[in-house]
């Protein structure tokens, strides 16, 4: 099915944002691992899992739409130096992939391309419940119950 040029151009955006997820994930779950995290590794590898999905399914929609998938392009990685940093990075990416979400959820309506914005609103639930969530409660946590605290908790 030949699709529309935005839409395949959106979704090489969308996927860059993924594959940069991807990326950032993974050098600050090995940070963790590496630190002696081990709650913080397991999730995030999790993480890491969830964001390669989300880029599968981008993939897929583009080779289907009969786009080719650009995986060159990142967007700048944010490694963090600790593990409050490391979480508001993964935080404000999490954000920015939301909005990115939202804005071709937004294009696909307005060209028709309803089964586009169904992939892309299962992705954002996804982003928002689960991942954007969870780094909100462990910021929240940090603020409530001291940095040392919720370092002790996550070996």
């Amino acid at each position: 099915m030949n699709g529309d040029n935005q839409v395949i151009q959106h979704l090489n955006i969308l996927l860059a944002g993924e594959l940069t997820a991807i990326d950032q994930y993974f050098i600050h779950s090995r940070m963790y691992e590496n630190w002696g995290f081990s709650k913080l590794y397991e999730r995030i590898a999790h993480e890491v899992q969830d964001e390669t999905s989300h880029a599968t399914a981008l993939i897929k929609r583009i080779l289907f739409l009969e786009g080719t998938p650009d995986l060159s392009k990142r967007e700048p990685l944010h490694v963090g130096s600790t593990v409050p940093e490391m979480l508001k990075n993964d935080l404000a990416l999490e954000l920015s992939v939301v909005a990115a979400l939202r804005e071709v959820i937004a294009y696909c309506e307005t060209v028709q391309d309803y089964q586009t914005r169904e992939i892309l609103l299962v992705m954002l639930k996804d982003t928002e419940d689960d991942h954007t969530h969870w780094l909100e409660k462990q910021l929240g946590m940090v603020e409530k119950i001291g940095l040392q605290n919720y370092l002790q908790s996550q070996i």
